[in-house]
């Protein structure tokens, strides 16, 4: 799609220059690092006045994913490495399994490593990058823009949406398009920044919190943690083993050698490790974690906690 020259421009917020930081380049360091906080304080008391628009995503979202559908990430430039980075961590801090994460940045892997801003128009590719996925109905889509208006965004968004799933579009500025094109529209306005149009600063930081807010809250309702802990974590190294160790001694009261033990006759599950130690017979492990959707306290019940048996 080309934009038509002839159409009005609407105002960008983000976009803006605030007459405050007009002579930031001759502050003395002191001075630019506190209008830097500053604005990185504000972005987070952005995120938190979204929390409402942020719960109904979450409650909109929860069922889909419990039913087997994936999480798509989708963006340009600086939003479209935030969404990727956001993604890609849940899969060794949840066990989030890669073949229910779908990461999408106009220009591709490509663009991880240098600027590739010309991609963001381009709305054809972002159909056809997300169509090859086959979206569905369970399927959530989550669409980052800064500006609300990315086209390669909000193509990808609005083809979602047309093939059922529930789409959620995440910007720094109200009245955008991808408020319209999503089901779903969270608007974390951020305004002017300290250097004006650099949308990796505060609109970064707000798209960031965001998105760790949805995603984890999410993880944590479909059971990928229990009492504050990453049950579902991944364990790949040393200081990984030492920390499941801990988890599973502090979540069943069960002594170092017991830990790693369980922990050895599970592959380093610290859920499945858990729940031997709490006295669960290794063949009755994977029924229950398939009847309580692998939730370990629906598991676990009213067990005590560790100290009080």
């Amino acid at each position: 799609m080309t934009p038509n020259s002839s159409a009005p421009l609407l105002p960008i917020a983000t976009e803006g220059q605030d007459p405050r930081y007009a002579d930031v380049d001759v502050w003395p360091v002191a001075s630019v690092l506190e209008a830097l906080v500053e604005s990185q304080m504000s972005a987070i008391a952005a995120v938190r006045a979204a929390t409402p628009e942020l719960e109904r995503a979450i409650n909109a979202a929860l069922p889909r994913l419990l039913a087997g559908g994936r999480l798509f990430y989708v963006g340009a430039g600086t939003s479209g490495r935030i969404g990727m980075q956001d993604g890609v961590e849940l899969l060794p801090t949840f066990g989030w399994a890669p073949e229910r994460l779908v990461l999408l940045l106009a220009g591709g892997n490509d663009a991880l490593h240098q600027a590739a801003e010309g991609a963001e128009d381009r709305e054809d590719v972002a159909r056809t990058d997300i169509l090859a996925h086959n979206p569905g109905p369970d399927d959530v889509v989550l669409g980052i823009a800064a500006s609300g208006s990315t086209p390669y965004t909000c193509a990808a968004v609005a083809a979602a949406r047309a093939a059922g799933s529930l789409s959620i579009g995440i910007a720094c500025n109200q009245g955008g398009r991808l408020m319209d094109v999503a089901e779903l529209g969270i608007a974390v306005v951020t305004g002017p920044e300290v250097i004006s149009g650099s949308t990796r600063l505060k609109a970064g930081t707000a798209q960031k919190a965001a998105l760790n807010l949805i995603s984890t809250t999410l993880m944590i309702r479909m059971g990928h943690a229990y009492r504050g802990q990453m049950v579902d974590m991944r364990v790949v190294n040393a200081k990984l083993r030492q920390r499941a160790c801990r988890m599973v001694r502090t979540l069943s009261g069960s002594t170092e050698q017991q830990a790693l033990s369980a922990l050895e006759a599970t592959r380093f599950n610290v859920k499945r490790a858990v729940m031997l130690c709490a006295g669960i017979p290794a063949s009755q492990i994977e029924p229950l974690l398939v009847a309580h959707d692998g939730n370990l306290r629906a598991i676990l019940g009213q067990a005590p906690l560790p100290g009080q048996r």
